[in-house]
């Protein structure tokens, strides 16, 4: 069996694009199910599957995330791996969806683990935002802030790979596209082949299908529902949420395969980068500290003759 992917929530688990794909585990928080219940559970996983991949975004509830490390800390086991990921929750979904399409590749554990890490570099997530006044993912100015104010406000907001943001028209369209294919005031989209994922919050615009799609050049667009912590992650129910992310799981393998493997000094699991997915250990040992010299002799300490 594949090397499962699981995740803490239901919607972050977006529809297989083919019937290869597997789905992700959802792991139940504390308040479903108790500590053995939770203990049984990822016995079973790692019974069945041998190693578990868990992608841990930054806004779960502390509960959640300490119960991960105790449910690992107890089973005394090196064959889970807990990935710190902080991207918004769309573009979070979509990156879990990538490892279940790789988690069916001939990858080693280790390896798939440590590209939660690099495919992120790939991914560009963003929200269109009727209000900005208490957004702190990215760089608000004083002036975004005081517009946010106003009923007909509209921004585009670009969280991930790059922080950008750009207030839009009254027509909510954000200009004439550039030469280099992205709308005016939006930084420049993905220069490889992308689909779009979209979902809608309670703000009404056809923005991100009509202007930010051909302005990106994506392949495809596919709507899903709003993840629940999106609201939460964008401060803000009145939002679009997207993210564009490479669909192609042959693309997504030579971008993994490409990648020179190394192996963890600390666990002797496989890696890609500088970090081990499972021990989270770097792939160089820091350098030693220096050793403390002797203070030089002075006029005193010296011994006479």
């Amino acid at each position: 069996m594949p090397t499962a992917i699981a995740v803490t929530s239901a919607d972050l688990v977006l529809p297989a694009p083919d019937r290869h794909t597997p789905t992700a585990v959802v792991l139940r928080p504390p308040d479903q199910v108790d500590l053995d219940g939770a203990l049984a559970e990822t016995a079973a996983l790692l019974e069945r599957h041998g190693h578990l991949v868990v992608v841990v975004p930054p806004w779960l509830p502390v509960a959640t995330i300490r119960r991960l490390h105790t449910v690992r800390a107890i089973l005394e086991t090196d064959r889970i791996a807990l990935l710190d990921i902080d991207l918004p929750p769309l573009g979070t979904a979509l990156l879990v969806r990538q490892l279940r399409q790789l988690s069916v590749c001939d990858f080693s554990p280790g390896v798939l683990a440590s590209a939660a890490r690099l495919l992120p570099h790939y991914i560009y997530a963003g929200a269109l935002l009727g209000s900005v006044a208490k957004l702190d993912r990215v760089p608000v100015g004083l002036k975004a802030h005081a517009r946010s104010w106003s009923p007909s406000a509209q921004f585009a907001v670009l969280a991930h790979p790059t922080p950008h943001l750009a207030r839009l028209g009254t027509s909510g369209s954000a200009g004439a596209h550039s030469a280099g294919g992205a709308a005016a005031g939006l930084p420049a989209g993905p220069g490889f082949a992308t689909h779009l994922t979209f979902a809608r919050g309670q703000l009404v615009s056809d923005w991100v299908t009509n202007e930010l799609a051909p302005a990106w050049r994506v392949q495809g667009v596919m709507e899903n529902p709003l993840p629940a912590d999106s609201p939460v992650w964008w401060a803000t129910s009145k939002l679009v949420e997207f993210a564009a992310a490479i669909p192609d799981v042959s693309v997504l393998y030579q971008l993994v395969a490409s990648v020179r493997r190394e192996e963890c000094r600390w666990c002797g699991f496989e890696l890609i980068g500088d970090r081990c997915g499972f021990c989270s250990a770097p792939l160089t040992a820091p350098p030693p500290a220096a050793a403390s010299s002797p203070p030089p002799a002075t006029a005193t300490s010296r011994s006479r003759p």
